[in-house]
């Protein structure tokens, strides 16, 4: 029970600690009166190779910010608590590879906040269940699904001010990802019913044994069994 416990603490830390340092920028960003956009991806600048790190931290404003919020710590959390053999190495490579894809291959404008990221952890949550072919992950897969399944439109460039660049680049980083680490992480449950060998070794020993006791019954009957002499 407590090692369970410990389990859901520190899935859910994590996540609360990438998100806690979101909204740190944020904060500052209002305190200080400056703007960190400018930390942000511009694509194939050298001065936008920075944005490869921060961009994910920055967000445009509160609505934005919040909007991550949640489905960041959820998933988040999700990912770590079933794959916590691998779930450091998946955050890394979804990060780096969205945003520096998104640097090489995105319009001509600075891309900032943690979508990218999320679409990843998205994808790679549904895919790895299909990847595995594990029935609990495939179960997962559609629990996800349903959650946020609605978030697919955010691939198609069809909003302004919307980087669908870095949804559709995280959602293939996911996928990549899932696909990498598919034979790595929680192995599927197997249940070891006995082979019909191993049940007839059983009767067997069963039988021996019961002889023996038999036996060992009759010698004590032969013990205590006695004649006496007559006059």
């Amino acid at each position: 029970m407590r090692f369970k416990r410990s389990k859901i603490f520190y899935s859910l830390l994590y996540p609360l600690l990438f998100v806690a340092l979101m909204w740190a920028v944020k904060l500052f960003e209002n305190l200080t009166g400056n703007s960190m956009v400018w930390f942000g991806i511009y694509p194939r600048t050298v001065h936008g190779l920075v944005g490869i790190i921060t961009s994910p931290l920055i967000h445009g404003d509160y609505a934005h910010l919040f909007s991550n919020t949640l489905p960041l710590v959820v998933l988040g959390s999700i990912m770590f608590f079933f794959y916590r053999p691998i779930a450091f190495q998946v955050f890394f490579w979804v990060y780096l590879m969205t945003n520096i894809w998104v640097w090489a291959a995105a319009r001509e404008s600075y891309h900032i906040g943690a979508s990218g990221v999320l679409y990843g952890f998205l994808c790679f949550l549904f895919f790895s269940g299909i990847f595995r072919k594990n029935p609990q992950l495939l179960a997962l897969s559609l629990f996800v699904t349903v959650l946020y399944g609605g978030m697919v439109w955010g691939i198609l460039p069809i909003k302004n001010g919307m980087s669908w660049e870095s949804h559709l680049l995280g959602s293939l980083a996911g996928i990549i990802t899932a696909y990498n680490f598919r034979k790595e992480g929680p192995p599927p449950k197997k249940y070891d019913w006995g082979s019909d060998e191993e049940n007839e070794m059983i009767d067997v020993s069963g039988e021996q044994l019961s002889d023996e006791i038999d036996q060992t019954n009759n010698s004590v009957q032969i013990n205590y069994t006695y004649k006496q002499n007559e006059k």
